[in-house]
């Protein structure tokens, strides 16, 4: 009996130990403890030390306060155009008031997760199919304003909801590829055609441009060759007048007009060299009725036909005088030559 009052009393103090040692609490950081004294909410416990009373005071609930990431389950849905679709998603949270979460409901994690599900599912019905791949944004909103509604009696903050995937059937699947791949088609043969326009505009602009250039340029070159002969004719002109002018100076002056004699009668000589060339063309006058005078001009007669005798020396001009007394075989040649009065001379070529 003695050894039993012992056991009791040993497992008694054991009991009495653990409770004193239970009543001491160290609560981390980002971390709240709801304690209940007899049942009823006492404090919370904020981060530190703290002594509770032993069989009086107990923690009954622990609140993590940091932002949590809570996966939503996929779960089916049904579009405006009857399309089922598979939708999940992830909702970022965090408790801002312990008590709350604590008394507020009995599962805030639970709730919320089921509140996404119902919010999402009430939005893509009103959404075709089409327009769900591009209203992400617009899910995640109605599905943070409807869990906002709550944050204040549940105990939690909101950050934001992401819509994970959108998952169509199998068939819609396909027949979006097909859609898609036909659109891409479209769109690739839309940019040929655009590049093919765009490559005969662009030949088009350069063939009218080297046009444009070809004629500026050859409306330049016939300028310049304009120019070019005017200042040739202008320079033949200057020359000219001061040649004139030269040799209207030189007569002036002594022995200038034997000179333009001497001159005169070497261009002669030279004229008169060119008739015993086989390809020379002799051009009579065309009025052949004055038959005497075209035979004068010959040095011949109409009655006898013979040459008109040769020039005496003294009857030639002083110039022709001065070469037929230094050359007098050659000038006795020259001065037995007729004197056409009219003809002239042209090479046949």
């Amino acid at each position: 009996m003695d050894k039993f009052n012992t056991v009791v009393w040993l497992a008694l103090f054991l009991y009495t130990a653990f409770q004193f040692v239970r009543s001491i609490r160290m609560v981390p950081t980002q971390q709240a403890q709801i304690v209940e004294r007899l049942g009823k909410y006492h404090a919370t416990l904020k981060p530190g030390f703290h002594a509770l009373i032993p069989f009086f005071d107990k923690v009954v609930y622990t609140q993590d306060l940091k932002e949590a990431s809570i996966e939503v389950p996929p779960q089916d849905c049904f579009t405006k155009d009857n399309v089922r679709v598979e939708v999940d998603g992830i909702l970022y949270m965090s408790v801002v008031n312990p008590v709350a979460a604590s008394y507020g409901i009995a599962d805030y994690r639970f709730a919320a997760i089921q509140l996404c599900q119902t919010t999402t599912r009430s939005i893509i019905g009103t959404l075709e199919l089409d327009r769900t791949f591009e209203e992400r944004e617009v899910i995640s909103s109605h599905v943070v304003n409807t869990l906002a509604e709550v944050s204040e009696a549940w105990g939690i903050r909101v950050h934001r909801y992401e819509v994970k995937n959108i998952v169509p059937p199998p068939s819609v699947r396909n027949a979006m590829e097909r859609q898609m791949t036909a659109e891409r088609d479209r769109r690739a043969l839309m940019a040929r055609a655009e590049g093919v326009k765009r490559s005969a505009i662009n030949e088009s602009e350069g063939l009218k441009q080297e046009a444009i250039n070809r004629s500026e340029g050859e409306m330049q070159r016939r300028v310049n060759e304009a120019q070019g002969r005017a200042q040739e004719i202008l320079a033949i002109a200057q020359a000219t007048a001061e040649s004139i002018e030269k040799v209207g100076a030189a007569l002036s002056m002594p022995n200038g007009v034997e000179a333009v004699n001497l001159r005169l009668s070497q261009q002669y000589l030279q004229k008169l060299g060119s008739l015993a060339r086989p390809n020379t063309e002799v051009l009579l006058p065309a009025n052949l009725m004055h038959l005497d005078s075209v035979l004068e001009s010959m040095g011949l007669s109409k009655e006898s036909g013979t040459p008109r005798p040769a020039a005496s020396p003294a009857a030639l001009p002083p110039a022709l005088s001065d070469m037929h007394k230094r050359f007098p075989s050659t000038m006795e040649v020259v001065s037995s030559l007729p004197v056409p009065a009219s003809t002239t001379t042209r090479d046949k070529t």
